[in-house]
Parts: structure tokens; C-alpha cells; sequence
């Protein structure tokens, strides 16, 4: 079984928002393998599947970021499933909007979703797949950014970004985690 974790806020407010950029993959891999994540289960909301064979599992942590190891943690506990098999998708300020870098351990990088996950899984040996949002101009204040939409210049990066992510995680199912990271980072 695969898990993959979307982060992001639960509401309409936080629909389109930067820091939601890991509920959109989730969507989109629902919407592609057509797989309804709905089910409200381990303070998430969640979809289970078969692609190509393997069970798949997707999330959305219904917490608020700060909180998403809770979901984990929770999943990981009810479920009986394995860290190895995890992977989280969220938004990264590092790189680039529409740029992707796949890695399986690290820390957090002063990403709140990711410091709970560590906290709360006591490794940073996860598989992640950062989708960038790049760094907000000098003087903005990040947690205004970002709360705030992509501006409609970028959107076109951001679907294909979006996009690239499904692939890479579709990629991901049958291949082991360094062959992806070798095809995806570019």
C-alpha cells in the first residue's frame, strides 16, 4: 500500500492558497484515478483505490498544518501502515512556482507541516515531494503569502506543476524512490 499525503488548511478560505498546493495534487490524483476522498477517518479526509495493482490511500489532514503529524501518526496507528510506503506533497518556499524536488529525508526546513510530521513520527526519513511556491519579495510577511493566491500569471506554472507531481507520485507506485528522484529532479 502507498500513502500519499497531501498538505494544505481545511476550508473554502484556504481553496487556491499557496500553502494548499499538496490538496491540489491530492485532487488531481483523485480526480485522475478516480478515487472519492471523502471518508473521515483519523482527523483527515480520505480515499482508497487500486492503481495498477497497488492500494493506494490518499489524504487530506483536516488539522491545519501546524498540526498534519497528528494525522500521520494517526493513520499510522490505525491503519498498521509503514512510513517507507508515505508520501507527502506540500508546498515548498525554496523552489521555484512550478518547479517540483522529490527527497526522502531532511528536515523540515522551517515548514510547520513538516516539523509536526517529523515530531510526530520521530524520523525525517520520509518520502516528500516539495511543489515550489518561491520565496515572497523582501519585506512581505511569509505567513500573508503564503495564505494568499497564486496570481493568475503563475497559474498555467502551477497546473502543469501540479501535473508533474501526479506523475512523478504516479511513477512512484511501481518504481522504487531514487529511480523517481533521478527521473523527476531535473
Amino acid at each position: 500500500m502507498k500513502w500519499i499525503v497531501g498538505l494544505g488548511n481545511p476550508g473554502t478560505a484556504y481553496q487556491g492558497t499557496r500553502h494548499n498546493v499538496g490538496f491540489m495534487a491530492v485532487d488531481a490524483l483523485a480526480k485522475r484515478w478516480g478515487i472519492s476522498v471523502t471518508q473521515s477517518k483519523c482527523k483527515a479526509l480520505l480515499g482508497e483505490g487500486n492503481v495498477g495493482g497497488t492500494k493506494v490511500v490518499l489524504l487530506k489532514p483536516m488539522t491545519y498544518m501546524n498540526l498534519s503529524g497528528e494525522t500521520v501518526r494517526g493513520f499510522m496507528d490505525y491503519f498498521k501502515a509503514d512510513l517507507e510506503d508515505i508520501i507527502v506533497v506540500y508546498d515548498d518556499l525554496d523552489t521555484e512556482v512550478g518547479k517540483i524536488r522529490l527527497r526522502y529525508q531532511g528536515s523540515s526546513g522551517g515548514h510547520n507541516g513538516i516539523k509536526s510530521i517529523i515530531q510526530h513520527t520521530g524520523t525525517q526519513q520520509f518520502n516528500r515531494v516539495r511543489m515550489g511556491i518561491t520565496r515572497p519579495k523582501p519585506g512581505m510577511n511569509i505567513a500573508d503569502y503564503v495564505l494568499s493566491s497564486f496570481p493568475k500569471a503563475e497559474m498555467d506554472f502551477v497546473s502543469s506543476m501540479v501535473e508533474e507531481t501526479c506523475d512523478a507520485i504516479e511513477f512512484a507506485l511501481k518504481y522504487p524512490w531514487e529511480q523517481t528522484m533521478a527521473k523527476f529532479n531535473r
